[in-house]
């Protein structure tokens, strides 16, 4: 007992839910062979506990030993009712016992539907294991049916409290198809929200608004139904009105045949739709023993798999025939559609006219971009994308940012959907061949400087080469690829290795290309640098320009490259310190 109310349960609330549960089912029993029979569900909370009353099918005194007194038996389970069974909100027995989280003494007094002359009888628990029964005369309950009193336990008086029991009954019962009631208040509010007729849409999705406020805590961007008859769900999506992560678990409210099941549902949706909160009510998914989540079972992941397609429709909807609500949408939630279309190739195509992607012409869908440009290039990378972005703007390539996520994977699927697009990854020799070559002439004039840079850059694994490009503000530009990345890691990783790891490391030289210091002889700053004839301040000039194109391409700095700028700044600063001592 103290297993199953303490430890089975994450809050002492579901004792409220527990006691519904059992109401709803008994009457669902004994309308299953009097369709007629009454159907009422009373909550008394008064002087510290709580009694609740349903007209249900009942127990004679021999139900009483026989499931009451027995962690796991219920009446579910009785001779006569296995034909009913689906129809039940509980299919463990177990519930009961959850009202000992609150209660140290129940009280359950019932009388038998199905044996009229059997008389009242009584079943009173402590919370120590113990338990007494004894039958009552007729008068102490007339009609079928059961009530059970709550008395609290030390500390637990709150949870049985008037407003308590009124504000659980309304959280737990709103959806039940009978008559329950905290005192003479209504709970009930039926047909649900999305269920209800509306004098038009616009009436419609106001009235959805101001319930996802209620439920949800905001005001959504837009309600998608999510109405599958075949599984025996029904209910409504609602779109956040900011963006989420796609890391973090979206939680939903799920009602079990009108109760309502959990809050922090998790898998009844695909992970791609983190965009929006539902609320839904079941009468075919299957809860744990606990009744705070659902069984991962075939039907949960054909449920799920229809509920995706419903938010997909809706999306495709819009595309077709709202496309500023879409605008607004995708202002928000692009990277939830982006995650779909990765996988949903007619997706992907539907989507194409709008999901945006930072380009070097600006944000730009895909389709507007690769009607600007033969040849779609882009990067993995953010960092690589920032190092080329100047330069190849300038030049005319034309560049998607592939750094953030699933735009690469969106790219290179491009051509899937819109056959003759060619799609490029953007390396360090497509730039530098689109820029400009330097005279011979004026080159060789330089070939002293440029050998006196590459001897100072090569031990960072890096060339020097002269070009000329535009802007003319940039004096140098950084550019490698992965494979120059890596190479230079495996370097570094050698030299730092023992004997043993250096040569494994060693056998995995690779011949990628190195990274390249790209000078622009265009700039002012670099002819003038190329023009001193002192070996030591080119040196420590050209040190300068690798660290500032490196801070420029926002990479991140190694060990060698800090070191680096430090030394050229203090260089810098001493030989300009040095030629103003000597002009005093």
């Amino acid at each position: 007992m103290d297993l199953l109310s303490h430890h089975l349960y994450s809050s002492p609330k579901v004792y409220l839910r527990e006691l519904l549960q059992n109401a709803v089912d008994a009457i669902t029993a004994r309308r299953a062979g009097q369709p007629d029979a009454p159907a009422l569900v009373r909550l008394h909370p008064a002087d510290g506990g709580l009694r609740v009353e349903d007209s249900g099918i009942g127990l004679t005194e021999a139900d009483v030993h026989d499931l009451l007194a027995t962690i796991g038996r219920s009446s579910k389970r009785a001779e006569g009712l296995q034909e009913a069974r689906s129809d039940f909100l509980g299919q463990f027995g177990i519930g009961l016992l959850a009202c000992f989280v609150v209660a140290e003494r129940i009280r359950v007094v019932s009388r038998s539907a199905r044996t009229p002359d059997a008389p009242p009888v009584e079943w009173t628990a402590s919370d120590d294991g113990s338990y007494t029964v004894r039958t009552l005369p007729g008068s102490a309950r007339p009609e079928p049916g059961t009530t059970v009193y709550l008395s609290p336990r030390a500390g637990a008086a709150e949870w049985l409290s008037p407003d308590r029991v009124r504000t659980l009954a309304r959280d737990f019962g709103s959806l039940l198809p009978y008559d329950v009631r905290v005192g003479e208040e209504p709970v009930t509010a039926l047909p649900a929200p999305w269920d209800r007729p509306y004098p038009s849409p616009a009436a419609r999705r106001i009235a959805l608004a101001r319930h996802c406020r209620e439920l949800f805590g905001f005001a959504p961007l837009d309600s998608i139904d999510l109405d599958v008859p075949l599984a025996g769900i029904r209910g409504v999506a609602y779109v956040l009105p900011s963006a989420v992560s796609p890391a973090q678990r979206a939680t939903h409210r799920v009602h079990l045949k009108g109760m309502l099941l959990t809050e922090r549902a998790e898998q009844v949706l695909p992970d791609w739709a983190f965009f929006v909160r539902c609320v839904l009510d079941t009468d075919s998914l299957r809860p744990t023993a606990s009744r705070e989540s659902l069984y991962e079972d075939e039907t949960l992941a054909a449920v799920r798999e229809a509920l995706g397609e419903r938010i997909r429709s809706w999306l495709t909807g819009l595309a077709a025939g709202d496309p500023e609500r879409l605008e607004a949408f995708l202002a928000v939630h692009h990277l939830g559609v982006k995650s779909l279309a990765r996988h949903d190739h007619g997706m992907l195509r539907t989507m194409l006219p709008w999901l945006p992607f930072e380009t070097t012409d600006g944000q730009l869908s895909l389709e507007e971009f690769a009607q600007r440009h033969p040849v779609v290039h882009f990067t993995r990378t953010v960092e690589e994308y920032r190092q080329v972005a100047p330069i190849a703007s300038a030049q005319g390539i034309g560049v998607v940012n592939g750094g953030y996520t699933y735009d690469s994977d969106l790219v290179e699927a491009l051509p899937s959907v819109r056959p003759g697009t060619v799609v490029a990854e953007l390396d360090a020799d497509t730039v530098t061949a689109h820029l400009d070559g330097v005279d011979p002439g004026e080159e060789l004039a330089l070939s002293g400087f440029l050998a006196t840079a590459r001897a100072k850059l090569d031990p960072l694994g890096c060339d020097v080469v002269l070009r000329a490009f535009h802007p003319l503000s940039v004096p140098a530009l950084h550019l490698d690829d992965r494979a120059a990345r890596h190479e230079q890691a495996r370097a570094a990783a050698e030299e730092q290795a023992d004997d043993l790891w250096a040569g494994i490391l060693g056998s995995l030289r690779g011949s990628a290309p190195r990274a390249r210091l790209v000078l622009n002889h265009l700039n002012p700053l670099v002819r003038r640098i190329g023009s001193l004839g002192d070996a030591e301040l080119v040196g420590t000039a050209t040190e300068s320009l690798y660290g500032q194109a490196l801070l420029m391409a926002q990479r991140p700095l190694r060990p060698a490259d800090s070191a680096l700028l430090n030394r050229a700044f203090i260089g810098l600063l001493e030989w300009a310190t040095h030629g103003e001592g000597e002009a005093r």
